[in-house]
């Protein structure tokens, strides 16, 4: 039998696993059985812990509900470094961990986790797409993996399922896809959002990079200082730190909430 654990992020779930020793064999097939709402423990996506590589802590690989793997996940990069943690009898300040978007720094304040990213790039603002025969005004930018960002008057009236798959499959995002973000602005500096998550496909209660992408462009268009709160479909605030420098460029971007232990069970051998 293998031991599982369940975590959310801000609403956005988790199958954990504890692979430290390379024994599970994690195919596709099986990672999504396992992500399956209704036949599996049901999951966002799956996290597993392996050792590091190059020199971090940790190394953490991350499947999409999909079965897919996927670059990083800002919810999963907390809940990974809380479990890690917990794996250490939680006497651990901070950790680092590799992904393949780079390396993530986590720090611990009680059952909150700062995370410190990689820099955003391929910032893209104003491109004008066309979605499902409407036009939108659409920004991207990457922050470990690709995101649009869409501002919208009624948060609460979009048809997230329709216009994030429109623009997650647009011919502009081609080959990879992205995932897309729908943001009202609730005042400078706070913005709330909801989102439609590639690999999941279906709108999600929270996506970290996505709220990190939503704070860049906000700042981008207004120029509000960091920090920026973000408000998600889970009832979760988030709070996004970033310096900018002279020549424009994003450092020290990090991403502060929560991450919660659900349950944890056993499984048949992977």
């Amino acid at each position: 039998m293998v031991k599982f654990w369940k975590m959310n992020g801000a609403g956005n779930d988790f199958v954990v696993l504890d692979n430290r020793d390379e024994t599970l064999q994690l195919s596709k097939a099986r990672i999504a059985a396992l992500c399956h709402r209704q036949r599996g423990i049901g999951a966002d996506g799956l996290l597993a812990v392996e050792p590091a590589r190059n020199g971090a802590d940790y190394r953490m690989r991350y499947y999409n509900a999909d079965g897919g793997e996927a670059e990083m996940c800002g919810n999963g990069a907390r809940c990974f470094a809380r479990f890690v943690n917990f794996l250490e009898g939680g006497a651990l300040e901070k950790t680092s961990f590799e992904t393949i978007a780079g390396v993530i720094e986590g720090r611990f304040s009680g059952d909150r986790v700062r995370i410190q990213l990689s820099a955003p790039f391929d910032l893209k603002l104003r491109q004008s797409l066309d979605l499902d025969g409407i036009p939108h005004t659409v920004h991207s930018v990457n922050t470990g993996v690709p995101h649009a960002v869409i501002f919208v008057d009624d948060l609460a009236a979009v048809d997230v399922k329709r216009f994030g798959a429109a623009t997650r499959h647009h011919p502009h995002f081609a080959p990879a896809g992205t995932n897309v973000n729908f943001v009202r602005v609730l005042a400078p500096g706070h913005i709330a959002i909801r989102t439609y998550e590639r690999g999941v496909e279906d709108e999600t209660l929270a996506c970290g990079t996505g709220m990190v992408a939503s704070a860049i462009v906000h700042h981008e268009l207004s120029d509000t200082p960091s920090p920026v709160l973000v408000d998600v479909a889970g009832g979760d605030t988030l709070e996004i730190g970033f310096t900018r420098t002279a020549s424009g460029e994003y450092e020290e971007v990090t991403l502060l909430g929560p991450a919660d232990f659900t349950f944890s069970g056993t499984l048949p051998s992977l």
